[in-house]
């Protein structure tokens, strides 16, 4: 009823690509798989495993789409690990009855950003399923062109999404949506049992989860780009890679999504659309609340939370610790800031405000060289220097503390595009090499200093979408 049980489909000729050291060592496995190849692609399945590909349904850029399910995806573990239980899952292994119209394969290329970037975002501290592995193999699957199979091994607590919970709702099936909620609540929630109601708990603290995540994704730049109901998480995890991109040159209004042709999930638009699918796992957790009082009481905790932890992650953005009434003007600076920051590359300025010294402007001259409103930014950065002095701070602890917070390193677009490249010509080694340097986005890494430069021109012209 929650799942259909089957094996993955065989794909020839095998080959591994990539895996992911951290990952494995998280549940207990040797960095060298090599000898799991078969496992990791779907053509051998481990010991007492009993494969399964879950229903659920969900909300299609606001528009009600209906059952869907893991149409590409087929669950065939759960380790213990120290942090608790991790679920081990095949995205790529073959139809399964939720592929509707699709073939249950992904391709390569986005088999690689998906492992890229979900290891990538783990290494920035912010909530997201794993990749253990990307495997391929020479099988053409036809999406705008033909191209090559992959199959990535993705690691989560539970996979559980909101659209798992609207799939019952909607069918008006209220067991079966009671089942899911206690065994969420039981599995991942336990101490929501002693709340009066553990269903507006539960919908609480997903919702809090949630602004969380999405605060984080606001202040690194990341872009989901699909930000559909059947890919958020119930645990408010990173979920489902897609067209995802981080911002290069800022625009608050830039989509990620090719697909995205009304800009539902625009870089602005990410914190309200959280909101909204909020709310539409409020509806779906409605006949298990009982009354609508405490499921809005549930829902108004999104925006003061998301409000809250921005402003917390700005702060340090920023290198300022002092959070008092009396700098109530830094909502103010924080707003100037992204005024002008229109066509300046997002990585790289909030990397180099670093050097700006509390002082004078004789650290200025990296970070001014981004603008092409000098004058803009220099008026800015005197207001940010009166605040730094408010404080006290000291530029060399100040500094260090910034390049702990704002990475050198994000998964831009085009380095994900030259991996890629090599990738289906065989030659493996810049996905490693790529892999290896987002593992570390704090660190200087000198001798990867070309990872962290401006895109080149021929960057702006890639574009990736749902097919991606």
């Amino acid at each position: 009823m929650f799942y259909t049980r089957l094996m993955p489909t065989p794909l020839p000729a095998p080959y591994l690509v990539a895996t992911s050291a951290p990952a494995a060592q998280l549940i207990g496995l040797p960095a060298d798989l090599s000898d799991s190849l078969d496992i990791l692609i779907g053509n051998a399945v481990p010991e007492r495993a009993q494969p399964l590909a879950a229903v659920y349904s969900g909300h299609q850029f606001g528009v009600w789409a209906g059952q869907l399910g893991d149409g590409r995806a087929i669950l065939f573990g759960d380790v213990a690990t120290s942090a608790g239980p991790m679920e081990l899952q095949w995205k790529g292994a073959g139809l399964t009855p939720y592929s509707r119209m699709g073939d249950g394969r992904a391709v390569l290329r986005s088999s690689i950003r998906e492992f890229l970037c979900s290891e990538a975002m783990h290494a920035l501290g912010i909530p997201t399923s794993r990749a253990l592995s990307v495997a391929g193999s020479d099988q053409g699957v036809v999406r705008e062109t033909v191209e090559t199979s992959a199959v990535v091994v993705r690691m989560a607590p539970s996979f559980v999404r909101f659209g798992s919970f609207e799939h019952w709702y909607y069918r008006k099936q209220t067991d079966q949506l009671k089942v899911l909620a206690d065994y969420v609540i039981d599995r991942f929630y336990p101490d929501l049992r002693q709340a009066g109601n553990p269903y507006a708990a539960l919908l609480e603290e997903v919702t809090r989860r949630t602004a969380h995540m999405i605060a984080h994704w606001q202040a690194v730049g990341f872009m989901h780009g699909v930000m559909n109901t059947d890919n958020m998480s119930i645990l408010g995890l990173t979920l489902d890679y897609g067209p995802f991109g981080f911002m290069e040159a800022f625009d608050a209004n830039h989509i990620c999504n090719h697909t995205d042709q009304q800009g539902r999930y625009s870089y602005a638009n990410q914190p309200q659309v959280g909101h909204w699918n909020c709310y539409a796992l409020a509806q779906a957790l409605l006949p298990l609340i009982g009354e609508v009082e405490p499921t809005q009481a549930a829902l108004d905790v999104y925006q003061p939370e998301f409000a809250a932890k921005i402003d917390e992650l700005l702060h340090a953005k920023l290198g300022l610790t002092m959070l008092e009434d009396q700098f109530d003007t830094d909502r103010a600076l924080f707003d100037d800031l992204f005024a002008i920051l229109p066509g300046v590359d997002f990585t790289l300025f909030f990397r180099r405000l670093s050097g700006v010294r509390a002082a004078d402007a004789s650290g200025d001259e990296a970070l001014r060289d981004l603008f092409i409103d000098r004058a803009a930014f220099d008026a800015w950065a005197e207001r940010y220097r009166t605040r730094l002095r408010a404080e006290n701070s000291e530029d060399a602890r100040r500094t260090v503390a910034m390049n702990q917070t704002n990475p050198k390193y994000v998964l831009r677009n085009y380095l994900a595009q030259v991996a890629i490249e090599k990738a289906q010509n065989k030659d493996f080694s810049e996905v490693e090499r790529l892999l290896a340097v987002l593992q570390r986005p704090f660190d200087e890494q000198p001798e990867h200093e070309h990872y962290a430069a401006l895109p080149p021109d021929w960057a702006s012209h890639l574009e990736v979408s749902c097919s991606s």
